[in-house]
């Protein structure tokens, strides 16, 4: 790889700016596991205040985060419900089940967004030879569907299915503040009515590691007691909330310029031979392209087109990640401004034209 690298892997891949890194060297900092770090608690309070829930709780990672919900909702044997293509099933290495002995019932979505109708057929009748359902999951964005987008009504109408068989409902709300932003409403509107919502710190809005995990006072009092059965009790703790802090209060501004960028980035791929990008379907800062035999005249390498997609884009500094055999994922964040943006897509250009 002879260029700079342009990384386009994840909105993860972010590094703390001068400010966080400020923020970060001057924390006033306690024992967290004794809820005495200040910082923490700032932390805390601001972001259950930002999606309009009691409290929070700060966690080293979202699946972190997402576990300890399913396990405070659920009970060993249940099923939970959610997305095929969603961040619990696919990326939390089965930890439902290996943790919490949970089972995931998978329904098909509409771009990831769960139909409430299939939720409330899924729902296991109350008999004796049946699995309990125990939660219901929603994820806002979704990941692998392309950092798709639940509106308001689409939400609602899940609370409703899971109001009326008396199911806890969770937001996998990683990326919740990109469709806050998208939507142009407030991320505690697209939370509202949830048992619990995790969001994270680490991607779109910048800070180098940590979630929350949002709800009910009595919840997150819980959630602190599985947190440090699971091993994510910190101690001086503060130094990473200050960062944090930063990434809540100054992160989201940021967002729309990184959703114009995946358009661009969208619409330019979209005109290459051999790629193809549904430019209509990019509502955040995500984009799933598919490889196609056109991007290789010579024949597709066995190893597959997503693959050997990527390994070419590599020589020439630009960076993504494999979905599929034939698809790839680029995301755009604020560590790749629009002329990095642009310079990925004539290296992109370069390569397509090389043959």
């Amino acid at each position: 790889m002879s260029a700079a690298a342009i990384d386009l892997r994840s909105d993860t891949v972010t590094r703390p700016d001068a400010e966080m890194r400020r923020a970060m060297a001057e924390a006033e900092v306690g024992d967290d596991v004794f809820g005495e770090d200040p910082t923490v608690a700032r932390l805390e309070a601001e972001g259950a205040a930002l999606v309009g829930q009691e409290a929070a709780l700060f966690t080293p990672s979202g699946t972190m985060g997402n576990q300890i919900a399913l396990h405070l909702h659920g009970r060993p044997g249940g099923e939970v419900i959610c997305e095929e293509r969603s961040h619990v099933v696919l990326y939390e290495m089965g930890a439902m089940a290996a943790l919490s002995g949970l089972l995931p019932r998978t329904l098909p979505g509409d771009h990831g967004r769960l139909d409430p109708a299939a939720v409330e057929a899924a729902i296991a009748p109350e008999v004796t030879y049946r699995s309990r359902t125990v939660a219901i999951v929603a994820e806002n964005t979704h990941n692998m569907a392309g950092g798709t987008v639940y509106r308001r009504p689409q939400l609602a109408a899940l609370i409703a299915v899971a109001r009326r068989h008396r199911l806890p409902i969770h937001l996998d709300g990683a990326r919740l503040f990109n469709a806050a932003t998208a939507l142009a409403v407030s991320t505690a509107s697209l939370a509202e009515g949830f048992d619990s919502v995790m969001i994270s710190l680490s991607k779109g809005l910048g800070a180098p590691v940590g979630s929350l995990i949002c709800g009910a006072k009595d919840f997150v009092y819980e959630a602190r007691r599985v947190r440090k059965m699971l091993g994510g009790g910190m101690r001086q703790v503060g130094i990473l909330a200050a960062a944090g802090l930063v990434a809540l209060r100054k992160g989201p501004a940021g967002l729309a310029e990184d959703h114009a960028n995946a358009a661009y980035l969208a619409g330019e791929l979209a005109a290459i031979e051999g790629l193809e990008v549904d430019a209509s379907a990019v509502e955040t800062n995500i984009l799933i392209c598919r490889v196609t035999a056109g991007w290789f005249p010579g024949g597709v390498p066995p190893e597959g087109p997503a693959a050997a997609f990527l390994a070419r884009a590599r020589e020439v500094g630009v960076l993504a990640v494999p979905v599929s055999r034939d698809q790839v994922r680029l995301v755009t964040h604020k560590d790749v401004p629009r002329p990095l943006v642009e310079e990925a897509v004539r290296r992109l250009r370069s390569l397509a034209a090389a043959g």
